[in-house]
């Protein structure tokens, strides 16, 4: 069975950092291409980047690239999305999720509130 759990969100103030986490079970990160989104509070979901199964390659939206960085741990399985010198407008719920096939599984997400 897929899963994948994000932990990792909170309160930061401007400028601040977050690592979130993706942990997956039910197959290897390592075997397929994961991406996160977010979702802001009234808004549509929002693709932030991704990471290819071989390489890797990482590409990022134009609004997180410079500060944001995604990485894979395939030995914890686990993919990760470190969001430095975050800004208000980073705030929104942000999920991770894999497509296998026809098949496309989300996290539950985990809210990010940039705040001063």
């Amino acid at each position: 069975q897929v899963q994948l759990v994000e932990s990792g969100g909170g309160l930061v103030q401007p400028g601040g950092s977050l690592r979130l986490s993706c942990a997956a079970s039910g197959f290897n990160v390592g075997n397929y291409a994961m991406s996160w989104f977010r979702q802001a509070p009234g808004k549509g979901r929002e693709w932030v980047g991704r990471i290819t199964r071989f390489g890797p390659i990482i590409n990022y939206s134009d609004a997180v690239k410079g500060r944001f960085t995604i990485s894979r741990d395939n030995t914890n399985n686990t993919v990760y999305l470190q969001m430095n010198n975050l800004e208000e407008r980073d705030t929104a719920v942000y999920s991770c999720t894999v497509v296998m096939g026809t098949e496309q599984y989300w996290g539950q997400g985990t809210q990010v509130t940039v705040s001063s």
